[in-house]
């Protein structure tokens, strides 16, 4: 391969690697009947005028398998935390004890894993999408390279390495939502 004419396959990894890293971390939002800290992940309260995550008002704990418990630290944002967790679609009844609210984590019943499978499924195919759209930057990454003087033979050498890296991160994307989605069925 010329090094006069250099595709960012470092760059272009690094970009999967945060779409890898953003789905993950949307996996473990979804509650598979245990509790866990994560799955506040994604709430956000309107606290003091803007959007906050969760864990910037209170304290998030973990004291049982089936519990999570929010120590908030003003008593004034206790309503507007109870109200982001039940218009989060969770599926949590917070309830509240002082400064202490309180979730008990229900069993998953059988329609709800089915449902939260086909959540997972959805995060896993946005982030297909977006491997996706990165292979279309690395592959017009190459055109350009290709419009610019490259070899015919350099060009296809460049497709098919952004191709493979491409392939390997749906692959990753497919096992891990596989994974997740036996976690979720897992009685």
């Amino acid at each position: 391969m010329s090094d006069e004419f250099e595709i960012d396959m470092d760059d272009l990894q690094r970009r999967m690697d945060g779409a890898m890293g953003a789905l993950k971390s949307e996996f473990a939002s979804l509650r598979t009947g245990r509790a866990a800290a994560s799955m506040l992940d994604p709430v956000t309260v309107d606290a003091y005028g803007q959007a906050t995550p969760l864990n910037q008002v209170g304290t998030v704990n973990v004291p049982e398998p089936r519990m999570v418990t929010i120590n908030v630290w003003d008593k004034a944002m206790i309503g507007k935390v109870e109200k982001a967790i039940r218009e989060s679609g969770l599926g949590i009844n917070p309830q509240t004890n002082g400064t202490i609210i309180m979730l008990p984590i229900p069993e998953l019943n059988e329609e709800r894993r089915r449902e939260l499978t086909k959540v997972a499924a959805q995060y896993a195919e946005s982030t297909r999408v977006a491997v996706r759209n990165l292979r279309r930057d690395g592959m017009d990454q190459v055109k350009k390279a290709k419009a610019a003087g490259m070899s015919e033979d350099d060009v296809k050498l460049w497709e098919d390495e952004v191709q493979e890296l491409t392939n390997k991160y749906i692959a990753m994307i497919d096992k891990a939502l596989e994974s997740k989605q036996a976690e979720i069925m897992q009685v």
